[in-house]
């Protein structure tokens, strides 16, 4: 068995000492042009280069949960695309997106402020049933940071392409009860995978259907977002504000509006990191099983994007 590693933006060293140690009867190397075939492939914005030469490949696992990073590429003919299911990132991401939506709905920013100025000064609690939040995106992350901000006793909606069934949440599905989802929610946390489908999908004419001074978090991608309509709706005080964590060009360009918005707050992508022990883990059990000729979790289908 022969395994390629090609991380684009990520030291591939050590993912082969760790693949290797996980898979000790495995041929585990750094892709190079020309390298012999191989079975499996382990990337991250990996080159077409690679998929041309290696035309044998039975599985290429992407070391992320987003694989737009794959889309327009041309993959082996009978490969499996296979993305993480979690590998650690679920819980990361649910600790962030419930931090960011306590910090909005106990106005901590307001206190932060205060206190910066020296003053002692109380805020009007809120009700939380006034602060319904919507999942926009219900695969697993987005199911485990439902789960999460649930236990906060936050009312959820959780949307989805096909329908699903989560406990404690409120379920829509398709296009046609995105409206209705939208008009439901007042905060909307984006947890879409990023395709031709869901690019923009984050513009005027769906935030504006967010109930009264509704927040945005987005912690998907950042082509969601149509960066001018979010700033606009925010300054004419439809939207009370926005946490973002990813942007259509990063690292974000010190000279971007995001950065010195009162109302925007912005984090560097870092949301829900890979782990890499636990995603090696997770990748030489899935490779063993497809040895094995058992299913895997996690399979892409890059015509849908996810």
């Amino acid at each position: 068995m022969r395994i390629l590693v090609q991380l684009t933006e990520n030291r591939p060293e050590p993912w082969v000492d760790g693949l290797r140690a996980a898979l000790p009867q495995a041929q585990i190397e750094i892709w190079q042009p020309g390298a012999p075939q191989a079975d499996y492939a382990v990337v991250w914005l990996p080159l077409q280069q690679m998929f041309d030469e290696q035309p044998r490949l039975r599985g290429i696992f992407n070391i992320g949960a987003g694989v737009d990073g794959l889309l327009g590429l041309r993959a082996p003919q009978g490969a499996q695309i296979v993305r993480l299911d979690d590998a650690g990132m679920g819980v990361q991401m649910a600790e962030y997106v419930c931090h960011a939506l306590i910090r909005h709905f106990r106005e901590f920013d307001a206190y932060e402020a205060k206190a910066r100025e020296g003053q002692w000064s109380y805020r009007r609690p809120r009700e939380r049933r006034e602060f319904p939040v919507g999942i926009l995106g219900m695969g697993v992350l987005g199911q485990r940071v439902a789960r999460a901000v649930a236990q906060f006793e936050f009312p959820v909606n959780g949307w989805s392409r096909s329908q699903r069934q989560v406990a404690g949440v409120r379920g829509f599905h398709g296009d046609a009860q995105l409206d209705a989802f939208l008009a439901a929610s007042r905060v909307l946390v984006c947890l879409l995978p990023l395709t031709p489908a869901t690019r923009g999908i984050l513009r005027r004419e769906t935030l504006s259907r967010l109930q009264s001074a509704g927040y945005l978090i987005n912690v998907a991608r950042g082509g969601h977002l149509v960066q001018d309509d979010l700033i606009a709706l925010i300054d004419s005080g439809q939207l009370a504000g926005a946490t973002l964590d990813v942007f259509e060009a990063e690292p974000l360009p010190v000279d971007h509006p995001f950065w010195r918005h009162p109302k925007i707050t912005v984090t560097p992508h870092a949301s829900a990191r890979t782990l890499r022990a636990e995603s090696i883990a997770q990748i030489a059990r899935k490779i063993l099983m497809i040895e094995r000729g058992e299913a895997v979790s996690g399979v892409v289908d890059l015509a849908r994007g996810y």
